[in-house]
């Protein structure tokens, strides 16, 4: 399979929409999933703690299953891994209606549809990418603004859907429309087809040389047949023997020719294949301790390390507030009728402003991006050290628009990655990050649940959060400060090809 190359355009416009409706309509109910956690709370009467795997298992999973979803859309392609996962989103949700209990909702509505938005996510990206090539970051921009929009809309459509039909025709209702990624998958039409090909390969060509010896056996005995036949004729006619014990001697030494070369070369095909499932064995073995090593050497990099921690400490904080700031205001006694636009809906809203904000800022030559992100970790801890005071509908309002903003860090995040580790080491360093993101995705809810299971209150709970990520951001200032940096390099030298974060260049 040839690739053309990126049209940058075309049907790659139709790529962006339908990967935009296909985020829209996946990620739209584990994001809002605040909603349901207020029903579910009530239906099962289960801990908070307990509650909120739910919704943190739905928007962990993928992240965390991130390397098998690369797998999937490598081996099949999008088209074909969009359309299955349509499926496993939609019959999720649906089988979600009909839970018995908290346990049924963790493989139903956490696992399956989770997995399925990761692999959906996953799918919708690597189509991207390859229609586009100049105007990648906007092609993945607006793709990435799905989710939120979809955060957007969902909260105010399932709390109207609970309202209309409850629970479990809220989560049919949803499914179905999950169904429409289907369409969306459809249209994802792969970018192959080149307008040159490649010339045909011969048979020969197209079969790997250590597969020879398989045919190997045919081809010595018909060798062997023409020799004989060759020697038999050269023979005849220098002696002259009678024909039918010439016959008789020339099928004793054919047979006897075969019998050794049959057994000859059935020696050297299991030689062959025996030093072939050495070296793939040897081959795959270098390969794990490759990449062993390259993370080793990443982890040698300090701000790296830091990152790392960062980016973890501040998904167990800031994560949480998406899932649980609909129960936040219901515990604070705020009269529904003040309730004029959904918490959720307005932290989805502003995800959207401050991906798109933070994007701009970050193409500033003069913007230093782990500084701004750093920025952002500080801000979100000290929103979230505000969330115990807020007591009523509009400082509660104020708060999630502020979240939502600073949550948009995560257009920029990619960019830190590149500074910190170079381009070469990006898809390595990157799929390592998003692994811990998504085990502090599956964690911070519960955890947060938890807290209040044990107190009985919110307060103590977002303490922690805040710690956690003032924390992450902290850590990460003082492994990119010019200081830290000096006496680094005058105390070790980084290993071959890993890269310091040089605070002072342009990002």
């Amino acid at each position: 399979m040839v690739f053309r190359k990126p049209p940058d355009g075309g049907w790659g416009w139709v790529i962006v929409v339908v990967s935009f409706f296909t985020q829209f309509l996946c990620y739209g109910s584990p994001l809002a999933v605040g909603v349901l956690y207020l029903e579910w709370l009530d239906a099962f009467g289960e801990g908070k703690g307990k509650t909120a795997w739910v919704g943190s298992l739905a928007n962990g999973i993928g992240l965390l299953a991130s390397p098998v979803c690369s797998i999937c859309v490598s081996s099949f392609g999008a088209r074909p891994v969009a359309i299955f996962s349509g499926f496993m989103v939609a019959g999720g949700l649906m089988m979600s209606s009909f839970a018995p209990n908290i346990y049924f909702l963790y493989v139903s509505y956490g696992i399956v549809v989770g997995l399925g938005c990761g692999l959906l996510y996953t799918a919708t990206v690597t189509i991207t990418c390859q229609y586009f090539d100049k105007r990648r970051g906007l092609a993945l921009g607006l793709i990435s603004t799905g989710s939120s929009v979809g955060l957007f809309i969902y909260a105010a459509l399932q709390r109207a859907l609970i309202e209309l039909y409850g629970l479990d025709g809220c989560l049919l209702i949803v499914g179905a429309l999950s169904l429409n990624i289907l369409a969306c998958g459809s249209l994802m039409r792969p970018l192959e087809s080149s307008d040159s090909p490649p010339p045909e390969k011969t048979c020969s060509d197209k079969v790997p040389d250590q597969y020879f010896v398989y045919h190997e056996k045919e081809k010595t005995v018909e060798e062997n047949i023409s020799i004989l036949e060759k020697g038999y004729i050269d023979e005849k006619c220098v002696n002259n023997v009678p024909d039918s014990k010439q016959d008789s001697i020339l099928n004793k030494n054919v047979l006897s020719s075969i019998n050794v070369n049959e057994k000859d070369t059935y020696k050297k095909k299991v030689v062959e294949q025996t030093n072939l499932c050495k070296q793939l064995a040897k081959k795959k073995w270098q390969l794990y301790l490759n990449y062993w090593e390259e993370t080793m050497v990443l982890f040698k990099n300090k701000v790296f390390s830091a990152l790392f921690v960062a980016i973890f400490l501040f998904d167990i904080g800031g994560f949480p507030p998406s899932l649980l700031m609909e129960d936040i205001a219901r515990s604070a006694d705020i009269n529904e009728d003040d309730y004029h636009v959904p918490l959720i809906s307005i932290i989805g809203i502003m995800t959207t402003v401050g991906k798109l904000t933070l994007g701009i800022l970050a193409d500033f030559k003069w913007v230093n991006t782990l500084y701004l992100y750093v920025t952002t970790l500080v801000m979100m801890g000290a929103a979230l050290f505000a969330i115990p005071f807020a007591k009523s509908y509009l400082t509660l309002a104020m708060l999630s628009g502020i979240l939502g903003f600073l949550t948009g860090n995560w257009s920029i995040f990619p960019y830190v990655t590149t500074k910190t580790v170079g381009i070469e080491k990006l898809t390595h360093a990157y799929g390592i990050l998003m692994f811990f993101a998504g085990l502090g995705n599956s964690l911070g809810p519960p955890i947060v649940g938890w807290f209040y299971d044990w107190t009985q209150e919110y307060d103590t709970a977002f303490y922690f959060s805040g710690f956690c990520v003032l924390l992450g951001g902290f850590l990460l200032l003082l492994a990119a400060l010019p200081c830290w940096n000096a006496c680094t390099n005058q105390n070790s030298k980084l290993p071959p090809n890993t890269y310091s974060y040089k605070v002072a260049s342009s990002a």
